[in-house]
């Protein structure tokens, strides 16, 4: 079986609020492969946005792992663990989290300068995502000058731009409208279907989880389908 695939195995979370333990996530097992489009929903509080940070890396398991092509990520360090991220995984979340010193243009770019590319090149794919969600004429402009819906098209571009093999997503289209929406959601897709990139999405936009391969619900801490 090919390593190319997001995995997690027994995974486990817990929080400590002043003397109490909370339980967010209890032995989820979990995988997605090359080329699939899963959807998670569950009520609000359920752990959905956990599970989403430790399948990225972004936050440490009280117990189990999570393997990205074969890596434990818990094992990496932490520059090992950025340049998987960097080069395998494209995170959208539910907020922009656009740095707002740069313009849309330099922020979409971004991740692909992280990583030392070629700078025309670089700004040239940003060019590409920014037109293809709608922002060709707001290159110039920070995330001050953009509106709400404009700063998270913006930030599903970043997302995009580096072609990666897992798009993780979190509320992706929450803020924005129907018809943006539809336009982003045909964006996951097109490389979905396109390039084989695995795309995982939390959501509660019960429209968009017809258009994927599964959907899985997240209740008490466990996954099922």
């Amino acid at each position: 079986m090919s390593d190319r695939k997001l995995e997690c195995r027994n995974l486990s979370k817990s929080f400590n609020e002043g003397e109490l333990r909370v339980d967010v996530l209890k032995d989820v097992n979990f995988m997605i492969e090359s080329g699939q489009s899963v959807a998670i929903i569950g009520a609000s509080g359920s752990g959905k946005s956990t599970l989403l940070h430790l399948l990225g890396g972004l936050d440490i398991p009280s117990n189990g792992a999570v393997h990205v092509n074969g890596n434990v990520m818990s094992e990496l360090s932490d520059e090992k663990r950025g340049q998987l991220r960097n080069k395998h995984l494209g995170f959208v979340y539910q907020f922009h989290h656009l740095l707002p010193e740069f313009t849309a243009l330099e922020n979409v770019a971004m991740p692909l300068l992280v990583r030392r590319d070629n700078l025309e090149s670089s700004l040239d794919k940003a060019k590409t995502l920014l037109d293809k969600v709608g922002l060709s004429k707001r290159l110039d402009h920070k995330p001050g000058e953009l509106s709400g819906g404009e700063r998270q098209r913006a930030a599903i571009a970043r997302a995009l731009v580096t072609e990666p093999e897992y798009i993780l997503a979190d509320e992706p289209t929450g803020n924005l409208d129907e018809k943006t929406a539809d336009q982003v959601f045909n964006l996951f897709l097109e490389l979905n279907k396109g390039l084989g990139t695995s795309l995982l999405m939390v959501t509660h936009n019960l429209e968009l989880t017809r258009r994927v391969d599964r959907v899985l619900e997240l209740k008490e801490g466990a996954l099922h389908n």
